[in-house]
C-alpha cells in the first residue's frame, strides 16, 4: 500500500505546476480556480466532479491580495491562502494547488493550457477567464452544477446568526 502525498507536496509554484502538467503530456489535465475560503461540501463535490473530468486536477487559488481586490465581501478571505492551500491539497482529488496574484487566473490558464476548464455553476461558458483560448486549442470547457445551499457566505451569516442551518 502506498503511503498518501503530503499536502504541503502538492502546493506547488507556477513552474513546478508547468513543469509537472504542462505540455508534452500524458493524460487528461483538469484546471479550476477558486478563493476556497471556507472549504465546504459544496466545494468537495465541485472538485470531485471536476477531477472525474481528467486524470489530474490543478486548482489556481486566489492569494490574500487578490481576494481583497475583488472585494468579496469585508474580512475575506477568512482563513489565510497558506491555510486554504493546505486545506484544498489534503482533498485526494486535487493533485496540485497554485497560488496566483493576478486579479484573474488567465496567465496561468493559458500557460497550463488545460484538456478540461471548469468552473462552477454560477458561471456559462461565455463569462469563463481563459475559455477562448482553452477551447480554440481543441480543450474542453465544463461548468458544475453548484451545490444547492452550499456558499461560504452562507456559513458565515449562519455563524453570525443571521441565517437557518443548511
Amino acid at each position: 500500500m502506498t503511503s498518501p502525498v503530503h499536502p504541503a507536496d502538492k502546493v506547488m509554484s507556477r513552474e513546478n505546476v508547468l513543469h509537472r502538467f504542462g505540455r508534452p503530456r500524458c493524460g487528461r489535465i483538469v484546471f479550476t480556480n477558486g478563493v476556497f475560503d471556507i472549504l465546504h461540501r459544496g466545494h468537495v463535490e465541485y472538485l470531485f466532479a471536476a477531477r472525474a473530468l481528467g486524470d489530474a486536477l490543478v486548482v489556481g487559488l486566489n492569494t490574500d491580495d487578490s481576494v481583497r481586490r475583488l472585494a468579496k465581501a469585508p474580512g475575506r478571505p477568512v482563513n489565510p491562502q497558506d491555510d486554504r492551500a493546505m486545506v484544498l491539497a489534503a482533498l485526494a482529488c486535487v493533485d496540485a494547488v497554485t497560488l496566483f496574484d493576478e486579479d484573474t487566473p488567465h496567465a496561468i490558464i493559458t500557460a497550463l493550457m488545460p484538456d478540461v476548464l471548469v468552473k462552477g455553476g454560477d458561471y456559462t461558458v461565455d463569462t469563463i477567464v481563459g475559455a477562448p483560448e482553452v477551447l480554440a486549442a481543441g480543450g474542453r470547457v465544463e461548468v458544475i452544477p453548484l451545490t444547492p445551499g452550499r456558499s461560504t457566505t452562507s456559513i458565515l451569516e449562519r455563524a453570525r446568526g443571521g441565517g437557518e442551518s443548511g
